[in-house]
């Protein structure tokens, strides 16, 4: 199966790589230029990136780049809920991957909040975002074969008010169905202004689970809410 046969909306831009270091130069290309862009514009730029194993290539790639990082605030659209330094932390793997080289320099706004309570958490680390330069300059996601992104799963008890677009929380604590299950994510409100998003997927079951969200609502799929312009895809078998 190819990108090119999904029956996407016609305003959203599908790019199809050979592989994956070809997917983590481009979607770095992308990035850096759209960072470049808002720095020239505005003095900064924010960056929202995914966790996970798969974006580590592009992180790497990214870090690379020439740009003024000093300029550049960098924030995650989830988080699980554990200390950075925890293996599993996503803000470790950004100061693993991305923190580095040229990107040494850049702001990083973690969402992890030490707290009694994952709800009181994701209170503080939407006051933390309070400073973060809004709407995002650029939006890069990842896709569960679940059809979840950040941590919006399916079944997760808040996942309709995180996905609510008048929604006026910038996180919300959310429950995975794998461990570890505590998760904090950005709300589809804050995710969606993005003036950049692009959504970073490989393998033809990741096509797959595409082709169902388009037929589905977010609240079974919540990747459906955001498959439409400006949203840009980057895959490769």
């Amino acid at each position: 199966m190819a990108i090119s046969e999904l029956e996407l909306p016609s305003d959203v831009v599908a790019h199809s790589l050979p592989g994956p270091e070809q997917l983590a130069q481009a979607l770095a290309d992308r990035v850096a230029g759209a960072l470049q862009y808002a720095i020239a514009n505005h003095d900064r730029a924010s960056l929202v990136v995914s966790g996970g194993r798969s974006p580590i290539a592009f992180l790497e790639a990214l870090s690379v780049r020439d740009l003024p990082w000093a300029k550049v605030q960098v924030s995650l659209a989830d988080e699980r809920w554990v200390e950075p330094a925890d293996p599993e932390s996503n803000e470790g793997l950004l100061r693993r991957h991305l923190l580095q080289n040229a990107a040494a320099d850049a702001q990083l706004v973690g969402l992890y909040q030490a707290a009694q309570t994952l709800e009181q958490a994701a209170e503080r680390a939407s006051e933390k975002l309070a400073g973060f330069a809004r709407p995002i300059d650029v939006l890069v996601l990842g896709m569960g074969s679940d059809g979840h992104t950040a941590s919006l799963f399916p079944n997760s008890p808040l996942l309709a008010k995180g996905l609510d677009e008048n929604g006026t929380d910038f996180c919300l604590p959310m429950l995975a169905p794998v461990s570890p299950e505590q998760r904090i994510s950005m709300t589809y409100p804050l995710l969606a202004s993005a003036r950049v998003q692009c959504l970073a997927i490989q393998g033809s079951a990741k096509l797959e689970t595409l082709r169902q969200a388009m037929r589905l609502e977010p609240s079974q799929m919540p990747i459906r809410a955001f498959l439409h312009s400006p949203l840009e895809i980057y895959w490769c078998p």
